[in-house]
């Protein structure tokens, strides 16, 4: 399971910075990169989404 939270903390950190961008510059990376209303960018955003769901179990965790 650990790899999986890797491989989502990766996903939720393109996310997190994608809104950097959106909010200090109006700049949309993941549009820009698939375009408005693709198939692919709507796949990147479910991922991030689906990302933060598996990570929310880190909050629980205790860290040692």
């Amino acid at each position: 399971m650990q790899t999986l939270q890797k491989v989502a903390l990766v996903f939720i950190i393109i996310g997190a910075l994608n809104w950097g961008l959106v909010g200090l510059f109006d700049f949309n990376l993941v549009e820009t990169l698939f375009g408005i209303d693709n198939i692919i960018t709507r796949i990147v955003y479910v991922l991030v989404g689906i990302s933060g769901i598996i990570d929310i179990s880190l909050l629980f965790e205790d860290f040692e």
